[in-house]
């Protein structure tokens, strides 16, 4: 059974860091790249940063570069993302996705909420 799950979100005040996770299983972790997301309320889901197969190519929207920082673990079949000088704007619900094989899997999110 194919399983993306999210961890590590929360309450936070502006300007604090959270670190969130993403346990995958019931796939090959390395054959599939993947990304973080993220839905603010009202708003329409965006891409927040993607990681290739083995870590080495990591892209960013602007809005996280210099912020925000994701990493995989191969050996641990996790995704992380971790975040510095958070800001209210940066609410919302993270979602871990996996692209690969012809899939494409969506884990079911975790809130992430900044205070002022």
């Amino acid at each position: 059974q194919v399983q993306l799950v999210e961890s590590g979100g929360g309450l936070v005040q502006s300007g604090g860091s959270l670190r969130l996770s993403c346990a995958a299983s019931g796939f090959t972790f390395s054959s599939f790249v993947f990304s973080w997301h993220r839905q603010a309320p009202g708003k329409e889901r965006e891409l927040v940063a993607h990681i290739g197969f083995t870590g080495d190519a990591t892209n960013y929207e602007d809005f996280a570069r210099g912020r925000l920082t994701i990493s995989r673990d191969n050996t641990k079949n996790t995704v992380q993302l971790q975040m510095n000088k958070l800001k209210p704007e940066d609410t919302g619900v993270y979602y871990c996705r996996a692209l690969g094989e012809g899939f494409d899997y969506w884990g079911k999110g975790t809130l992430v909420t900044i205070s002022s």
